[in-house]
């Protein structure tokens, strides 16, 4: 006899549904080496400037990477600050390509000398990301800094003279910069590179220019239909994946990762769930008290992280399943409850319980910047770009400069002394 019964058939796992119970390692695991840097970025989310005397020994990364060879992590995004003004990092990226651990590194540019291209190209195991936050100059360096647009050009043009392609050209989507997304694919092909776009955060010192530098409503609707027109060739991670309930989801990771599939080891060793929510809020443990993987598994953070999450406010909303609600971090920074709308909600919830919402924005936990209170950028230029069509409504501790003595224009450099051995290359 068979048994007929009128519940709908179970839904077969899809992959989304893994990574919402969390991965036994991270597949995207940012690791800031540094909060040194030589430029004071508006919007840094990790408020980056000055280096903190308590970051991880060499030895002490190096064992960190152990961890990750043992955990078959495949590669690990390194950041900071800016990670190349720190004494060892090529020798850390040796050690790390030479464990099985790819290495994808964010930058500047500032220390991409012909000499230091060369070595990268011929590594199989490393990919390099430039920053760049306008396609233009007077945009970039009023957001990066003087000669930033400069210094990163200079890098992709010896990243391309070394025969290096598919590098990453790595923006930051901001009021001032949206209207430039054709300009910006422009350069990545003329460098052969890849466009990466991510979104603004109000993390760190992007919490102080947030509300000047995040794109309004109609600029997310242009910014969408460029994703749907070019989706296939930039890269986005899971960026904008609050934008899908305007209609179809967009190519990346379409839900918040934070724990589950992603998370943030700083400087000094904590682990962060996420890269932008740099908080004790969101401080699973550190790498120096129990080992990375032991942080991963077992911290009492990540384990609530990866229990089924209701979705609040937000689930009765007919497109819940395509945005999850959006980005944790730009709630917690706005000071959003998470579980409520992202404040950039494309249906307007954002705007509506921002203007309604009681008490302040959390503030940063730290904050390694050059200077105590960042300067609010001036206003710039915009590139505005004629619309054939109006877009439809929404449908839903170290104060010295860490660059002392370098001069990147030099041909004469001596980075040979940064490289122990050269980076080894893993072609055949």
């Amino acid at each position: 006899m068979t048994l007929v019964s009128d519940a709908p058939p179970a839904r077969p796992l899809r992959l989304v549904d893994h990574f919402e119970r969390g991965l036994d390692a991270p597949i995207c695991l940012t690791w800031e080496l540094t909060y040194a840097c030589n430029l004071s970025c508006v919007h840094c989310l990790s408020s980056s400037g000055r280096r903190d005397p308590r970051e991880l020994s060499t030895d002490e990364c190096k064992s960190v990477i152990d961890e990750l060879e043992r955990m078959q992590v495949f590669y690990v995004n390194i950041g900071g600050g800016e990670p190349t003004v720190r004494s060892d990092f090529w020798e850390l990226v040796d050690y790390a390509t030479a464990h099985h651990v790819g290495v994808k590194f964010s930058t500047n540019g500032v220390k991409i000398t012909p000499e230091v291209a060369a070595r990268l190209a011929a590594n199989d195991y490393v990919d390099v990301q430039i920053s760049l936050d306008g396609a233009t100059a007077e945009v970039n360096d009023h957001i990066r800094g003087p000669r930033s647009y400069e210094t990163a050009l200079r890098a992709m043009q010896n990243l391309s003279d070394a025969g290096m392609r598919g590098f990453k050209l790595s923006v930051v989507c901001t009021r001032t910069n949206i209207g430039q997304l054709d300009e910006f694919k422009a350069i990545a092909d003329r460098y052969g590179a890849q466009l990466r776009l991510t979104r603004l955060r109000p993390s760190g010192r992007g919490a102080d220019v947030w509300d000047d530098l995040h794109p309004t409503r109609e600029q997310q609707r242009e910014l969408y239909d460029w994703l749907v027109r070019h989706g296939d060739e930039v890269l986005t991670g899971d960026s904008f994946f609050h934008l899908s309930a305007y209609g179809s989801s967009l190519p990346g990771l379409n839900l918040c990762g934070a724990g589950r599939v992603v998370c943030l080891i700083d400087p000094i060793g904590d682990v962060y769930a996420c890269p932008f929510a740099i908080h004790d809020e969101f401080l699973a443990g550190n790498v120096r008290d129990a080992g990375f993987a032991s942080v991963w598994r077992e911290s009492d953070l990540f384990t609530r992280l990866r229990e089924p999450q209701s979705g609040g406010a937000c689930s009765s909303c007919q497109f819940f399943d395509s945005c999850k609600g959006g980005c944790m971090a730009a709630k917690f920074f706005t000071g959003l409850p998470l579980d409520g709308p992202d404040p950039e909600c494309v249906r307007g919830f954002g705007e509506e319980a921002l203007k309604n919402k009681n008490g302040g924005v959390p503030q940063p936990s730290q904050d390694h910047s050059h200077l105590t209170s960042p300067p609010r950028p001036r206003p710039v230029r915009v590139t505005i770009r004629r619309r054939d069509e109006i877009a439809a409504p929404p449908v839903s501790a170290c104060a010295e400069s860490p660059l002392a003595g370098f001069d990147p224009t030099s041909t004469d450099t001596h980075e040979g002394a940064d490289l122990p051995g050269g980076i080894r290359s893993h072609t055949a």
